[in-house]
């Protein structure tokens, strides 16, 4: 094999990392933007929901933008996290208060 040969090679492979690379990135920027829409849909519910409470403000916002967060979860692969693995899994996070009061784990 001559050293052309081997500079074409090397450019290609050169090549196809750089293609991964591109994919890696816009893979990435496409988390970051579903995560900041989640984000932004949460705010949302939460001042719909802060507005019923305090303000007397109708249902029927809190109830729309519930179905908007839902509605964007369902879209979403990540289970509407903005990045993988979700946050449904049985391991996720603290189990919650049992009826019969909080203990030391609750601290």
């Amino acid at each position: 094999m001559g050293f052309l040969d081997k500079a074409r090679e090397a450019a290609a492979q050169a090549a196809v990392k750089a293609q991964e690379g591109i994919a890696q990135g816009q893979a990435k920027a496409s988390e970051i933007q579903a995560k900041r829409q989640h984000d932004a849909l949460l705010r949302d519910l939460g001042a719909a929901y802060h507005a019923q409470v305090r303000h007397g403000s109708p249902p029927e916002a809190v109830a729309a933008a519930l179905a908007a967060v839902d509605a964007h979860a369902a879209a979403d692969p990540a289970g509407g996290q903005g990045r993988s693995g979700g946050g449904s899994g049985a391991g996720d996070g603290p189990a919650p208060p049992t009826a019969g009061g909080y203990g030391l784990d609750d601290i």
